[in-house]
């Protein structure tokens, strides 16, 4: 294929036809049972999130308005417009560390996405094989605007591919299920790019909250606004990502306009996504699979070790090492496993164990260390744990393959049994399992309102 030129639209042309398209077009069956993989676990990190301060805040904002709507927040009993709901979710979504991410993409889809899908096939009461398709082509089309950029390394360039990524990811999906035509979808991807921003500034943030907004709730919002205002009427220009003063002018590092449309329609970026085994933070991962397995595999426990030292990469270790919130401090997780065997939700995000005397104790015998060999090791994020036990004995694993990733991928089994540790202390066992079957068994016959009413409190 001859190289594609900027500037000329035809990218535009081919994104928009695809997006048009792609709410009529069959998932195979490993991409389908993929999708509702990442809709289960994005859903269980909106129920769960919703109790946690960026959750708890966006029902606060989302009270404030009228409840006249059909779109479902998890964990109320108020059905509200689309984008209101789209927003709430997404905030809770990425409340915390729970929800999935795209390595190669470098952001966050489900919580943008999968918020926005959920809102917007609710209230036009759509069935389950529109969902899953949408979500399906918010993943590929978030991590393509990323990848297009050209980036050499997460923090090489100004703007935030999780704002970026996100945003593109659900203006794909919300175009899709309102079943716009291509061209309408060329003036959509017009009003996603003027809408595109994000800095880094994230970083900062202790509370997790302005993160959540970062992450997901400003996509979620752009996206259901953008392809509402299109299905409107509103119209707009049609070369916004290649054309002059474009999306690639203003963001792109080393622009490859190529990666947004090679192999278009034939590979699927939800197929590169991971969903963590552990809710914490995403550097944290590799090293609590590493634990475990000296823990399953030399009874490792916290009484006999004398010294643990965990390696990680050095430009990701900041995030982790010695923070003060306990589901991304790397010390304080590998701690609570080694004292309790296990890391549910609930005890990575119990605070007040971060100054218990028996964790605080043990910290003190964890080392962080960085390094720059793990930075370039692929598979990426991967982590090395030694411990030295009281007996003089030294036991090492080295995680290559991360829990969760698409190198080592969880089942539906064991997502199943995440949602249920997230969902079941709030819904109870029984809607929990209902939930689950329902998002297990997704196709035309079930209207995605029956996934909102599930997601309702009681």
């Amino acid at each position: 294929m001859a190289p594609i030129e900027a500037g000329t639209g035809e990218i535009e042309g081919r994104l928009a036809a695809h997006i048009s398209a792609a709410g009529s077009v069959p998932l195979s069956e490993e991409v389908s049972t993929k999708t509702k993989a990442h809709v289960l676990d994005s859903v269980a990190a909106m129920i769960s999130g919703a109790a946690l301060p960026a959750g708890r805040q966006a029902h606060r904002y989302i009270a404030q308005f009228g409840a006249d709507g059909r779109a479902t927040i998890a964990m109320t009993t108020r059905r509200v417009r689309a984008i209101d709901a789209a927003f709430a979710n997404a905030m809770a979504a990425h409340a915390d560390e729970t929800d999935d991410s795209h390595l190669e993409g470098r952001f966050h889809p489900g919580c943008g996405i999968v918020s926005t899908a959920l809102a917007l096939a609710e209230s036009r009461n759509l069935g389950g094989d529109s969902l899953l398709r949408s979500v399906a082509l918010g993943y590929d089309i978030g991590a393509r605007f990323t990848l297009a950029l050209g980036m050499t390394s997460p923090r090489s360039w100004t703007h935030s591919t999780h704002c970026l990524g996100a945003n593109f990811g659900a203006t794909a999906t919300a175009g899709a299920l309102c079943q716009l035509s291509p061209d309408q979808c060329r003036w959509l991807l017009a009003y996603g790019v003027q809408q595109a921003s994000g800095l880094p500034i994230w970083h900062r943030d202790v509370d997790h909250v302005q993160k959540a907004f970062d992450f997901g709730a400003m996509a979620a919002r752009n996206a259901v606004f953008a392809a509402e205002f299109v299905a409107s009427g509103a119209t707009g220009v049609t070369d916004s990502i290649t054309g002059e003063h474009g999306y690639l002018k203003g963001f792109a590092q080393a622009p490859n306009p190529a990666a947004l449309v090679d192999g278009l329609g034939e590979t699927q970026g939800i197929l590169s996504a991971s969903i963590k085994k552990w809710c914490v933070g995403s550097p944290i991962q590799a090293a609590l699979d590493a634990l475990e397995v000296l823990i399953s595999e030399h009874g490792v426990r916290a009484d006999n070790v004398a010294r643990l030292d965990v390696t990680l990469p050095d430009d990701r270790i900041k995030i982790v090492d010695n923070r003060d919130m306990p589901d991304i401090c790397v010390q304080h997780c590998l701690a609570v496993l080694l004292l309790d065997g296990s890391l549910p939700f609930e005890s990575a995000h119990d605070k007040s164990r971060m100054s218990a005397p028996d964790v605080l104790a043990l910290r003190k015998k964890i080392r962080a260390i960085p390094s720059r060999e793990l930075t370039v090791a692929r598979p990426a994020r991967q982590a090395i744990v030694e411990i030295e036990t009281t007996h003089g004995e030294r036991v090492l694993h080295h995680t290559r393959a991360v829990s969760g990733t698409p190198d080592k991928p969880m089942t539906w089994d064991d997502v199943a049994a995440k949602a249920t540790d997230l969902v079941a202390p709030v819904l109870g066992q029984k809607r929990a399992q209902e939930l689950i079957d329902t998002i297990g068994s997704l196709d035309a016959s079930i209207r995605v309102e029956r996934i909102g009413a599930l997601m309702q409190s009681n």
